[in-house]
């Protein structure tokens, strides 16, 4: 078993371990129990009730965080042209075609977030292996795949927050909602706008309990376990 700090066992000890908190209750513990000197990032983890063997119950969407995820993210674009101008004009931070794709098969991967044009992804699929690897290859699914005049509406949300989410290979998912140094209203914002997107990507073919579980937590802290009636139930601020 692993032993924790003095610090971490008096943050868990504000915690009922067997008990469901509503979204606000588990918010303000959370906060209270944070313990380190850094902004922790808020994490949010789900035990699905899909099976993710079956293509059709892969649980997968994007949502915009209303106050962001409180960290800054480093956006590739693969384009070329009018595209490549149009992304450079939009704050992206690393464009290329060609070159670029040469420069990651190289190992350069010192971005966040990569996105596409359409036209380059018969060369950017060669990258496959590594961005895949990582989570980082563009996708239509997630959104990350856009003509050019679609890229500083992208670029522009993913600024501001834009999140996915998806179902891991054992059915759960885990993401962020911001970080612990936001307010409680933030966070719950955040929560509510993430829980709702979550809900509404719900496949067509999951039958029986969608969502089984509930935890909220820290970087370093204990989690919570929120109640799923109420957190289910709550809706997202306008």
């Amino acid at each position: 078993m692993k032993k924790h700090g003095k610090k971490y066992t008096a943050a868990a000890k504000l915690i009922e371990r067997n008990k469901n908190y509503s979204p606000r209750q588990a918010i303000a513990l959370l906060k209270q129990s944070a313990y380190t000197k850094f902004n922790e990032t808020v994490e949010l983890h789900l035990k699905m009730g899909v099976d993710v063997k079956q293509a059709d119950q892969v649980v997968r969407g994007v949502t915009l965080l209303p106050h962001g995820t409180g960290k800054q993210v480093r956006i590739a674009v693969f384009a070329e042209g009018d595209g490549e101008r149009i992304a450079r004009e939009a704050g992206a931070d690393v464009v290329g075609s060609d070159e670029l794709i040469k420069e990651i098969e190289g190992g350069r991967l010192d971005f966040d977030i990569a996105v596409a044009v359409p036209q380059m992804m018969a060369k950017v699929g060669r990258l496959g292996k590594i961005l895949g690897a990582r989570g980082l290859m563009p996708n239509p699914k997630a959104g990350t795949i856009v003509p050019p005049d679609q890229l500083p509406r992208l670029i522009k949300e993913l600024r501001m927050g834009r999140v996915e989410f998806r179902t891991d290979k054992t059915g759960n998912i885990h993401t962020i909602i911001g970080k612990t140094q936001f307010t409680e209203d933030q966070l719950y914002d955040n929560l509510t706008a993430m829980l709702d997107a979550i809900v509404r990507a719900k496949p067509a073919a999951a039958k029986g309990q969608y969502i089984k579980k509930i935890v909220l937590t820290s970087t370093m802290g204990p989690g919570i376990r929120l109640d799923l009636n109420e957190a289910l139930n709550v809706k997202p601020t306008a």
